[in-house]
């Protein structure tokens, strides 16, 4: 169940002690007399995680806090979680995913700390509009109908990196041209990704695909295509039955084939529509969360989004 900011607030109250003792742990660790000199380096979800690792290469200690196949849209961080955000060189988030984030930097408050909300690189989109008829469901943030999803694009994934490259440098000045280089020669990877997306995708037969969870606007945009999600921005909010109706007439009007779910989502929504048209489902990742397969598989964000590629390709020209 997801937890109330009431709660949030008690758990940061009550954690107060842990994240002084965290302070003196820091300046110990970072003591090249005592311990290691790495700057620590505390992301939230996957491709923050990801990111920031190929903008350190060997030169940070980069960790996630939201652990491998859990969903990030209703993640609250525990008392450890505050202690090490509270004790790192350099935060970094995305920005409207993790609602928690703000009210969590302010108790866990640290002068030194560099922070990046990597998002603000761009500028977002309105959400998909909630489904008045469904279940309430979203992020806890102020922001909340502004889309997060910018990773899922290629080109935008592209600033991300650049940004969190900024922060890195501000954070450890002295490695500043290593940096440089780490986040050059990925973002060479990410516009090559970009390039196969352009060319595989401008030539197929339909524009518009039909999505569980309203996670691919950017990819759309960017790509010339048409995302209908069947739910909103929260992979957990629940269609109205007027909501799933008007998808199933959309589907058979554009003799859609092929309706998407996400790998750490229920996928019952998508395969109720499929069965409905006759329709079969496909995985299209949003990239929140590896699982401990893909993990095992030693895939990433790059070879997951080529994935992508193969399914939005496959499925518009079905």
């Amino acid at each position: 169940m997801k937890k109330t900011w009431l709660q949030t607030s008690l758990l940061l109250s009550a954690t107060t002690g842990l994240l002084l003792a965290g302070c003196t742990s820091k300046e110990a660790s970072l003591n090249p007399d005592t311990g290691s000199s790495k700057l620590k380096v505390v992301t939230t979800f996957y491709p923050m995680y990801e990111f920031s690792k190929q903008v350190a290469g060997d030169l940070a200690e980069v960790t996630a806090l939201i652990p491998p196949g859990v969903e990030p849209h209703d993640w609250e961080p525990t008392a450890k979680d505050i202690a090490s955000v509270k004790d790192a060189d350099l935060f970094v988030y995305n920005g409207i995913v993790e609602g928690w984030a703000p009210k969590v930097l302010e108790s866990a408050a640290n002068s030194k700390r560099i922070v990046v909300e990597a998002s603000q690189a761009v500028s977002l989109m309105e959400g998909a509009p909630e489904d008045e008829g469904g279940s309430e469901a979203g992020h806890d943030h102020e922001s909340s109908m502004l889309d997060p999803h910018v990773w899922l694009a290629p080109a935008l994934a592209q600033k991300e990196v650049a940004a969190i490259q900024k922060a890195f440098e501000q954070a450890d000045p002295a490695h500043k041209e290593a940096y440089q280089r780490n986040a050059d020669a990925y973002i060479k990877k990410l516009q090559q990704l970009d390039e196969n997306f352009q060319t595989r995708l401008k030539a197929v037969k339909r524009k518009d695909f039909i999505t569980q969870h309203a996670a691919f606007a950017y990819m759309a945009q960017a790509y010339g295509l048409t995302q209908v999600p069947i739910a909103g921005l929260s992979p957990e909010e629940e269609p109205s039955p007027e909501k799933m109706a008007d998808v199933v007439k959309f589907a058979q009007a554009h003799n859609v084939r092929t309706i998407f779910f996400e790998t750490l989502a229920d996928p019952k929504i998508a395969a109720t529509i499929a069965k409905e048209i006759g329709a079969k489902t496909a995985v299209l990742n949003p990239l929140e969360g590896l699982t401990e397969e893909e993990k095992a598989q030693g895939l990433d964000y790059i070879a997951i989004m080529t994935k992508n590629l193969e399914g939005v390709e496959q499925a518009l020209n079905d």
